[in-house]
């Protein structure tokens, strides 16, 4: 495993910088321009997000993370009185994600529990917000339609701050309209502040899609119609994958020895077309939007290498790439791919990966990459890292010399 210790990877960051709202355009972020000119040496400028397309070749292939986030934050109450906040995470049972939101009377999901020592035994029924708390939130529902509905939770098992969490309910909705309902965007710890109305747009891609996710892929929040457009009329090819982001995506690296750090896993699917445009690409220039698409499109290899060697694919481990040298091409790895779908009569890969992308990855799909100014000592911060040789100070020094936001709602990057 690679040798490398999280506090190498720290910088001052203040909380003024920290971007608690979006801008009120999308698209009037601040863009850095990253380019290598050769090993070690880059060349930085400073634009503005409605430029991008500027930056993308013609014959380009722009990959997007088209995961939607889901109003995952539920707030209940004992009857005691005190308030227990279930964070759901994945599905249980069923634990399939479309099988589970179409669910209409019960599913279970494994939560993350706020205040989870206040939690016995007891059933807990919804929290119902004030008028003055409404009216900061979605407040879709009255609370004649809440009362109707009747949603409640019972603890099916713990461990330590999570535990699988039983939803029960009465009015025949489906799960996805209970959470649209009753819950709230889960945004960012970091941000310091609860849900507001705004959030529940403006914590979205405008090409969001796949119900899923607990946090948004905000590298794709700085697009507008406008931007695309653009984009398609230049001749890009924009294409999406689907990962869904974990609240693993959060968890700070606590073990200054980033080998014992542990990821958690995330679902993704990717279409059989866009494998085999991969597959054929020669030098177009691949362009992943975030670092969830990173992700999902670097796993792709490893998955081919099971073909190759296993006979078929499963989900990528957090250290599968560092654990040898890999011989194969890239190409040979996606055509086992391919022909494993084929065998299935799939059109689909629907697998999960735990791939962690530290200094010394070898990337083999991904060219050019968009993201926003990551957390000091994250994960996010070291797949940086690793993508531009290990030169992110220069780019993150930048950054703060120069007035930029950062974190979910913060400025943008391009990194060549």
């Amino acid at each position: 495993m690679p040798d490398i210790h999280i506090s190498d990877f720290d910088y001052p960051q203040p909380e003024e910088r920290i971007a608690k709202y979006p801008l009120a355009e999308r698209d009037a972020s601040k863009l850095l321009c990253c380019k290598r000119l050769r090993p070690g040496t880059f060349e930085i400028t400073d634009r503005v997000f409605r430029e991008l397309p500027e930056m993308i070749p013609a014959n380009a292939l722009m990959v997007f993370n088209d995961t939607k986030v889901v109003p995952a934050r539920l707030h209940f109450v004992r009857e005691s009185g005190a308030h227990i906040e279930v964070f759901c995470l994945e599905p249980d049972s069923p634990a399939e994600y479309a099988t589970n939101f179409a669910a209409t009377a019960s599913c279970r999901w494994k939560c993350l529990i706020g205040n989870a020592k206040r939690w016995k035994d007891d059933v807990l029924k919804l929290y119902m917000p004030s008028d003055e708390e409404a009216a900061h939130s979605n407040a879709q529902a009255s609370r004649a339609s809440l009362e109707k509905m009747s949603l409640t939770a019972t603890l099916v098992s713990r461990d330590g701050q999570t535990g699988v969490v039983e939803f029960n309910w009465k009015d025949g909705s489906p799960f996805s309209r209970v959470l649209e309902l009753c819950g709230s965007i889960p945004i960012p710890p970091y941000l310091n502040r609860d849900s507001e109305s705004l959030d529940w747009e403006r914590y979205q891609t405008l090409y969001a899609h796949i119900r899923g996710s607990v946090a948004a892929p905000t590298a794709g929040l700085h697009f507008t119609e406008r931007v695309l457009t653009a984009l398609k009329d230049k001749g890009v090819d924009l294409q999406q994958v689907c990962l869904h982001v974990g609240a693993g995506t959060f968890l700070p690296v606590k073990d200054d020895e980033v080998a014992r750090h542990t990821m958690h896993r995330e679902p993704f699917v990717v279409s059989k077309a866009l494998l085999q445009q991969l597959r054929d690409k020669g030098d177009r220039p691949c362009v992943a939007v975030g670092t969830t698409s990173v992700r999902t499109l670097e796993s792709l290899y490893y998955a081919g290498v099971q073909c190759l060697e296993e006979g078929a694919p499963h989900d990528i481990s957090q250290w599968e790439p560092y654990t040898r040298e890999y011989t194969y091409s890239t190409q040979e790895s996606l055509n086992a791919l391919i022909a494993w779908l084929d065998s299935q009569k799939l059109e689909a890969l629907s697998l999960g990966t735990r791939i962690i992308i530290v200094p010394g990855f070898r990337f083999r799909l991904v060219d050019r990459l968009v993201t926003n100014f990551h957390q000091p000592q994250s994960t996010l911060l070291l797949l940086v890292s690793a993508f531009t040789g290990g030169n992110w100070q220069e780019i993150y020094r930048h950054a703060l010399d120069g007035g930029y936001r950062f974190l979910s709602y913060g400025d943008s990057s391009i990194i060549y």
